[in-house]
């Protein structure tokens, strides 16, 4: 039997990159998918048609993670047609870099919105739904900068840091009813955004990772696999990071 044979994940900001990555990981082991992303497009349907491949309900929704009502509205319709949710996987982010000094105030609101707020949002949403079902797994994407910090990423950093207090405290406050509540944080990987970045720079990122590659969505995907299923069972309340050693 597949490891995720009967369960419903939803996955925010899953068209592309990392979030595709895991919406098909969880698809491969028997997962439902819903996913999200702010429109939709010729990528979340042919999206929609990768994941039916593997035998599983598969729907794309448009939805602004950023705004509570948008994400209210999208969970319950959710909830509705694939009557359940057991995996909640808060993926969406975006970044707007630049120094304090000059970082403007809707830079900071935007990115603290978007990767912050929204994992409020989809978190608040879903809890009713695995509250009834006395169980549940969500995982946040935070990131390395959210552990250590970043010159430039103020905002970035910020939001990630957040994720990582909001997943402590929603896996106290959730445990009693089988929910867990997890974070990864992933280092340097390989993606539409980082390949659009100067070789040099790209460069100079992998030689200061111990194991001398830039991480893969795959990698990424295989702990969210973990953490979805029940060979973690007894983990919550945990910060992973997927950064092959560059942040030890």
């Amino acid at each position: 039997m597949k490891l995720l044979s009967g369960k419903t994940a939803l996955i925010t900001g899953a068209a592309r990159g990392i979030g595709k990555a895991i919406a098909l990981k969880l698809a491969k082991e028997g997962a439902n998918i819903a996913f999200t992303d702010l429109s939709l497009s010729d990528a979340t349907e042919q999206l929609e048609k990768e994941l039916e491949q593997n035998g599983v309900k598969a729907r794309g929704y448009a939805s602004n993670a950023a705004n509570f009502n948008d994400t209210q509205k999208v969970v319950e319709e959710i909830a509705r047609e694939f009557e359940r949710i057991d995996i909640l996987v808060n993926n969406a982010g975006i970044t707007k870099d630049g120094a304090v000094k000059r970082m403007t105030e809707d830079q900071w609101d935007a990115v603290i919105a978007v990767n912050l707020k929204s994992v409020f949002n989809f978190t608040k949403a879903v809890q009713p739904v695995m509250w009834k079902q006395a169980g549940g797994s969500i995982i946040n994407m935070s990131s390395v900068v959210g552990v250590s910090g970043n010159a430039n990423q103020a905002n970035y950093s910020a939001s990630k840091a957040g994720i990582i207090g909001f997943t402590k405290s929603v896996a106290i406050e959730f445990g009693i009813r089988g929910i867990r509540s997890n974070a990864i944080a992933p280092g340097f990987i390989e993606t539409e955004m980082t390949a659009a970045l100067p070789e040099e720079v790209r460069k100079d990122w992998i030689e200061k990772i111990p194991l001398h590659r830039g991480g893969t969505p795959d990698d990424v995907a295989g702990v969210v696999l973990f953490l979805a299923s029940d060979l973690s069972s007894y983990v919550s309340g945990q910060v992973i990071q997927v950064c092959g050693a560059m942040n030890t």
